[in-house]
């Protein structure tokens, strides 16, 4: 059960970085940005995309490998979500208020992913 569920978040993060490298203005388009040129285009293409299709292959690493890195692995990528739902807290209390679709979907779907992957770290 653990393997699928590191498979799940690996499939969500290959998709992501997929989609950003292939439609950059596409990806941010929901959170209200738009891209002004090539070197934004480019930024979005390294951080959503080159990103979610490295830790994709990280997760993709850990279920089929099971070797000594996968714990750390796991624990990383789940800390790292962490990060960015804890952003979406700061945000929140810095900024104006915010719909649920997109930040709150996503903090969401980070903050369930991050728990998820720290208490299979500790299992593995």
């Amino acid at each position: 059960m653990a393997d699928a569920i590191v498979a799940m978040i690996a499939v969500f993060f290959a998709g992501m970085g997929v989609y950003a490298l292939a439609a950059p203005g596409a990806l941010v388009r929901p959170f209200g940005t738009t891209l002004g040129g090539a070197a934004a285009r480019a930024e979005v293409r390294a951080v959503y995309g080159g990103f979610g299709v490295a830790i994709a292959g990280v997760l993709a690493y850990a279920v089929a490998d099971g070797g000594a890195l996968r714990a750390g692995a796991v624990f990383t990528v789940g800390a790292a979500l962490a990060g960015m739902a804890f952003g979406r807290v700061v945000s929140a209390v810095v900024d104006q208020r915010t719909s649920f679709y997109p930040n709150w979907f996503y903090f969401s779907v980070e903050a369930l992913a991050a728990a998820a992957l720290v208490v299979i770290s500790v299992r593995y």
